[in-house]
């Protein structure tokens, strides 16, 4: 559940809408809303707010925090009017907005990356180093491409490396964005000798940087850990978030569900019929030892749980619980003779008497261990059909030699 719906009432999604829902309704709203289009007084607020909605819930980060508690959580997270502004947003999906030239993105692409962690991290926690290669304002140059003053901005686009040009097809005019031939896209005009020699004019550089990832106790799968601002950097481009997703590696003993573990523990019939003791190692490496109760019968397939002994409550304390399901080892052929079997015999519940309704035909029959050869459906028909086939050969042979 959302704490509330605004946003998504303003653009005509429901609260559960996917990514492509979403930007289908913003731009089905904009197009009816956007001021160029449509001169009423109130067209031009309904247009600010569907792009404030939409630059919201098109974001993973703003849309969690606003799902989780609702505008006023939205403070400090970029979800204000400091955002991305509504001509940006619509000029992402129209190419520049109606009035004019397409505005530079403000805000750069999140980079996102898989971490994996086995069981036992996700139960302790643990700390990553991971190296990531990022492109970072020049240095030298403090991205401006040039030497200071020595840069200027293109006329030709007004410094947003595009323009736009009319063409004539006939009776069609048709008006096409294209990079500024002038700066070549970089919208600033630089002449060659005062060009940054450390980035050559480009204003940004490769850089190598260590980040430390946190993992906390009981975080789970697809759970993310977020470097905010520390995507790639351009001029004039607020930087986007380094996104770090746990990826869970399935356990060979444990299965997780949300803060619950399931262990299968497999004891012997003595075990299961007397009680007794039995030990497994869990995933925090300490052994757990079970103590099953005289008298207390256990049956294959059976649960018990072992109360607050399965994984830690992300950032709340306490744990979730462990559930064991059993399975009984059966004694081997023979493990008894015939005099402890009847003592066997005296001690556990009776045999189930047989019934056969009086008068019934009754075959009398035996079982013995299945032979996969001899058993096999499969080979009996392959044998049925290899004699069926030698004896049309046979007679085959017989008409061709009369």
């Amino acid at each position: 559940m959302v704490k509330e719906t605004k946003f998504y009432d303003l653009l005509g999604v429901s609260p559960s809408a996917s990514d492509t829902e979403l930007k289908k309704a913003y731009r089905k709203a904009a197009l009816k809303y956007h001021p160029d289009k449509n001169s009423s007084p109130e067209a031009a607020e309904k247009f600010k707010e569907i792009s404030h909605a939409y630059d919201v819930l098109s974001d993973d980060q703003k849309r969690e925090v606003y799902d989780s508690y609702g505008e006023d959580g939205l403070s400090g997270q970029g979800g204000g009017p400091g955002g991305m502004g509504a001509e940006d947003i619509f000029s992402q999906f129209f190419g520049g907005s109606f009035g004019g030239a397409s505005a530079r993105p403000t805000r750069g692409k999140d980079i996102k990356h898989a971490i994996s962690c086995t069981l036992e991290e996700l139960y302790k926690g643990r700390t990553a180093k991971l190296a990531l290669n990022k492109t970072v304002l020049c240095k030298t140059c403090n991205g401006l491409g040039g030497k200071e003053g020595k840069v200027k901005k293109c006329s030709g686009c007004n410094g947003s490396g595009t323009r736009f040009v009319t063409r004539q097809m006939g009776p069609m005019i048709q008006r096409l964005q294209t990079v500024c031939d002038t700066c070549q896209g970089t919208g600033d005009i630089c002449d060659p000798k005062d060009r940054c020699t450390t980035c050559s004019g480009k204003k940004t550089q490769q850089e190598r940087k260590i980040l430390q990832v946190h993992i906390d106790p009981g975080m789970k799968d697809g759970q993310r850990v977020v470097f905010s601002g520390e995507g790639d950097q351009e001029p004039g481009i607020t930087p986007g978030d380094v996104i770090f997703a746990v990826d869970e590696r399935p356990h060979d003993k444990f299965t997780r569900k949300g803060n619950d573990l399931y262990y299968e523990a497999e004891i012997d019939l003595l075990t299961a019929l007397a009680g007794g003791d039995f030990a497994f190692k869990h995933v925090s490496g300490d052994y757990v030892k079970v103590t099953l109760s005289s008298g207390e019968v256990i049956s294959p397939g059976s649960v018990k749980v072992i109360e607050r002994q399965g994984m830690p409550i992300y950032r709340q304390g306490g744990r979730g619980n462990l559930f064991i399901k059993f399975t009984v080892k059966f004694p081997a052929n023979g493990f008894a003779d015939e005099d402890k079997l009847k003592q066997l015999e005296s001690i556990l519940p009776a045999r189930a008497a047989v019934s056969i309704p009086k008068g019934a035909e009754v075959d009398e029959v035996s079982v013995v261990d299945v032979d996969p050869y001899k058993h096999n459906a499969g080979s009996r028909r392959d044998a049925y059909d290899s004699d069926e086939e030698e004896g049309q050969q046979g007679q085959g042979v017989q008409c061709a030699s009369q």
